[in-house]
C-alpha cells in the first residue's frame, strides 16, 4: 500500500508513527521526525496529563480525557519510556497494585449503584486490562508485571466472552445488565490485551472472546448486552480507538488471524472500506467533543489519523 498521500497531509507526530508502524522504519533513524512530533502542542500536553495519571477519577470509561486513554494513544504512535512524562505514567501505575496483580485506578462508585460513595483505588474489568496492555507496550517484564494480573483475569473469562466484574472495594456494583451477559467492552480490551501475549493469544479464553464480539455483530439487531449496542452509531467511524466502535473493534479483530475468513469480520471490513473517499481517504462520521483540536475531532475532512487507523488494519490483513 502507499502511504505517501497520507504522509503529505499529517502532521509530524502521526508521520512519526507512519514511518515507524506502517512503513516499518527503525526507530534509530526518526530521531528529526520524533523530535519535532514532541514539539506538537497536543503532544505537549497529553505528555503533561499522564504525569498526575490517578488525578483524574475514573467515573466514565468513555471519556478520552481519561490518563490511560492518553497513554495508550502515545504508546500506539511509537512514543516510549525514554521520555520522561510516559516513565512517570508507567511508575504511578505501578504504585497501586492489589494482590491479584490486577492494578487499580481511582473511581468512585456512588451507594444507590451498590458502592461506598468514596473515592478508592479499586478496579473493573472495563479499565483493569487497559492498565495491563500500556504496561506492556511500555517494555516492563511480562513476567513480573504483567503476568500475574492477566492470569487473574483470565480466570473470569466464560463460554460467552468476559463479564462485568470489579474488585471487592467497589460492593456489589454491576452495569446495567443481566449478570450472565457478557460485557462487550470488557470483552473487546480483553481480546486486545490477549493478541499481545504469545501464551495467551491462541488460548480459549482470546478465541471466546473474539467470537463473542463476532455474534454480536451477526445479532446487533437483537443483542445489546449492557446497553452496547452495534447500531448505526456503532457503524459510524470514529478515532481514537479508545471505545466500543467499528473501528476499534475492527482492530482487535483483524489481530487474530483465525478470523480474516470469517463472513462477519470480512462484512466489518467492507463496512469500512465503502468510507473511503476517491483520495483513499477516511472522514470521521463521529466524533469526541473534547478532541476538537485534533484532526479527527471535526466530520468536515478527511482524518490523516483516522486513516492512519484503518491502515493499520488493511496491513494486518495484507
Amino acid at each position: 500500500m502507499d502511504y505517501q498521500k497520507l504522509f503529505e497531509i499529517s502532521d509530524d507526530w502521526l508521520k512519526y508513527a507512519i514511518r515507524l508502524n506502517l512503513v516499518n522504519k527503525p526507530k534509530d533513524n526518526l530521531l528529526e521526525i520524533r523530535n519535532a512530533a514532541l514539539s506538537d502542542s497536543r503532544i505537549k500536553k497529553y505528555l503533561s496529563d499522564i504525569g498526575d495519571f490517578h488525578g483524574t477519577l475514573v467515573t466514565n470509561h468513555k471519556n478520552p480525557d481519561l490518563p490511560i486513554h492518553k497513554l495508550l494513544f502515545l504508546l500506539d504512535l511509537g512514543f516510549d519510556t525514554g521520555i520522561p512524562e510516559i516513565k512517570t505514567a508507567v511508575d504511578e501505575i505501578l504504585k497501586h497494585r492489589d494482590e491479584h496483580g490486577i492494578y487499580q485506578s481511582m473511581t468512585n462508585v456512588p451507594k444507590h449503584y451498590g458502592g461506598t460513595g468514596e473515592d478508592v483505588f479499586s478496579w473493573c474489568l472495563c479499565d483493569a486490562p487497559l492498565l495491563l496492555l500500556a504496561l506492556l507496550k511500555a517494555g516492563m517484564d511480562y513476567r513480573e508485571y504483567v503476568k500475574p494480573g492477566v492470569d487473574y483475569l483470565v480466570s473470569l473469562c466464560r463460554e460467552n466472552g468476559f463479564p462485568c466484574a470489579v474488585s471487592p472495594e467497589l460492593g456489589r456494583f454491576r452495569g446495567p445488565g443481566r449478570k450472565d451477559d457478557c460485557c462487550p467492552y470488557a470483552t473487546l480490551i480483553m481480546a486486545d490485551l490477549l493478541s499481545y501475549i504469545p501464551e495467551y493469544r491462541d488460548s480459549q479464553a482470546a478465541v471466546s472472546s473474539v467470537k463473542s464480539l463476532l455474534n454480536l455483530w451477526e445479532n446487533s439487531l437483537t443483542q445489546h448486552p449492557y446497553m452496547f449496542f452495534m447500531g448505526t452509531d456503532f457503524r459510524k467511524l470514529k478515532a481514537p480507538s479508545c471505545w466500543y466502535d467499528i473501528v476499534s473493534v475492527a482492530g482487535v479483530l483483524s489481530k487474530y488471524g483465525f478470523v480474516r475468513d470469517d463472513a462477519r469480520f470480512l462484512e466489518m471490513i467492507g463496512h469500512i472500506i465503502g468510507r473511503q473517499d476517491k483520495d483513499g481517504l477516511f472522514t470521521p462520521e463521529s466524533v469526541y467533543l473534547k478532541l476538537k483540536d485534533w484532526d479527527f475531532g471535526q466530520k468536515k475532512a478527511p482524518s490523516p489519523y483516522l486513516t492512519y487507523l484503518c491502515y493499520v488494519i488493511f496491513k494486518r490483513l495484507e
